[in-house]
């Protein structure tokens, strides 16, 4: 129960390269993606992150990069999670396709608890997440529309 796999798939009308660009920019995160509210480089490869979602807590994650080229992209996750995030990018007629996953265990006591009590209520929170990231990933890819 402490065990996560999030899939989700978008397209987007920009090329394969731009998507990469803003993926893999971890800087810039907070500037376009509501729920980021802090990155600290660590390194050439690792970031600390900060999320915030609708619930009232905040997941302190540290982020090492396995892979920047496209067509994958994927960080290992430490911390709050414990696990894997990938993106997958494939060219289409009309842009990008972007296929998220995400495998991660909750650590710690709080979570843990948390992930057995209210497991619905932190997949939708997961949820609110992944949607201001595809709202701010258009925004920051200059692109109109849903």
């Amino acid at each position: 129960m402490r065990s996560y796999r999030f899939r989700d798939s978008w397209e987007v009308p920009a090329p394969v390269a731009a998507v990469r660009d803003v993926l893999v920019d971890l800087e810039y995160y907070p500037q376009w993606w509501p729920q980021v509210v802090a990155v600290a480089s660590l390194g050439p490869d690792d970031a600390r992150v900060l999320c915030r979602s609708e619930l009232p807590y905040t997941l302190d994650l540290v982020l090492h990069s396995v892979s920047r080229e496209a067509p994958l992209l994927e960080v290992s996750v430490a911390g709050h999670l414990s696990g894997s995030v990938r993106w997958r990018l494939s060219p289409t007629l009309a842009g990008t396709r972007l296929d998220f996953e995400q495998d991660v265990t909750a650590q710690g006591r709080l979570l843990g608890l948390a992930s057995y009590v209210a497991r619905p209520l932190l997949t939708w929170n997961h949820d609110r997440m992944m949607a201001g990231c595809l709202s701010g990933l258009r925004g920051q890819l200059g692109v109109v529309g849903a």
